[in-house]
């Protein structure tokens, strides 16, 4: 299905594209004016919160063919979808305090699994391509990271729950902090991705594999990059730069306060956040790793087996 989905999401390009574009001109168009008595600052344009629920539910009930996509992408659409559908009840109740807690309780943690996925995508292609060009191996790669992803995972949920209590400004600031741990790694992330593919491709290893006999082998890479490891490679950085330009944004939002401009503007997040989380969900549907990386291992002529003794010599 994911083969089709590509196929009519590249005829489609353009309307993915203009996503941002139309989120800010109808908020522009359609938010009502700003009051200090709203728990927004403003009230959240309908039409917008009712296109990002059925995108967010369209892109997480797309049959997904690896488990771990449930616990990630999924999850990730699930609390979004719970988010803006909390923004819809704003949009008819502006003045309830309830559901503007339900949305920032849950648009803060939902893309943090949707992290997790990139990082789980790029330890499977280091192990494939060449564990031994990264600058940690594969294990260490998706352990370092996942935990780091839980930890403000964590953080910005303790946040949230706080934020939805009587302690507002505190909430806000414990979240702030889960957002900016989530930053740091995705920048440290991108950096060793970064390092990891230069590397293979100047065939420049940080260690070498030894052999059976226990001496250095020749030719120090495990496969070459065929056209699906490129596209997942390129789906990848879209979702790591669409991901990385959300945390940005949100950070800069919530260290600003609950008053202030950033925040208080509606067309910021609906574009910086929503459609910054929406199209990294349809880069996964669309670039999804269980097309692109299913039977990987034959294509590069590596036995699993060998790729995991070849691990375990690596110095």
């Amino acid at each position: 299905m994911s083969v089709y989905l590509y196929k009519a999401c590249k005829r489609s390009s353009g309307f993915f594209l203009c996503i941002p574009i139309l989120c800010a001109v109808m908020s522009k168009v359609l938010t009502s004016s700003s009051s200090n008595n709203l728990p927004y600052n403003y009230v959240p344009t309908k039409g917008v919160c009712a296109m990002f629920i059925a995108l967010f539910s369209l892109s997480s009930t797309i049959r997904f063919r690896v488990w771990w996509l449930f616990p990630t992408a999924v999850l990730c659409g699930l609390l979004e979808v719970i988010g803006w559908s909390g923004r819809l009840w704003s949009s008819k109740n502006p003045f309830l305090y309830e559901p503007f807690i339900m949305q920032i309780s849950t648009t803060i943690v939902a893309p943090t699994p949707l992290v997790a996925a990139n990082f789980i995508i790029l330890g499977r292609i280091t192990r494939r391509l060449g564990p031994q060009f990264c600058r940690l191996s594969p294990r260490w790669y998706t352990i370092l990271f996942l935990s780091s992803d839980i930890v403000a995972l964590v953080v910005q949920s303790i946040g949230g729950g706080i934020a939805s209590g009587t302690q507002l400004v505190l909430g806000g600031h414990i979240a702030l902090g889960g957002i900016a741990l989530q930053l740091v790694v995705l920048i440290l992330y991108s950096a060793l991705a970064a390092e990891f593919l230069v590397r293979f491709a100047l065939d420049r290893p940080v260690r070498h594999i030894r052999d059976s006999e226990g001496g250095i082998t020749d030719n120090p890479r495990c496969g070459t990059v065929n056209t699906s490891t490129k596209r997942m490679l390129f789906g990848m950085s879209v979702m790591t730069v669409l991901l990385l330009t959300r945390s940005i944004y949100r950070t800069i939002e919530l260290s600003g306060g609950w008053d202030g401009k950033v925040i208080s503007t509606q067309w910021l997040f609906n574009v910086f956040d929503g459609a910054m989380v929406v199209l990294a969900m349809f880069t996964l549907n669309v670039f999804h790793p269980g097309v692109l990386l299913c039977g990987l291992d034959d294509e590069f002529g590596v036995d699993i087996h060998e790729q995991k003794s070849q691990d375990s010599h690596t110095e």
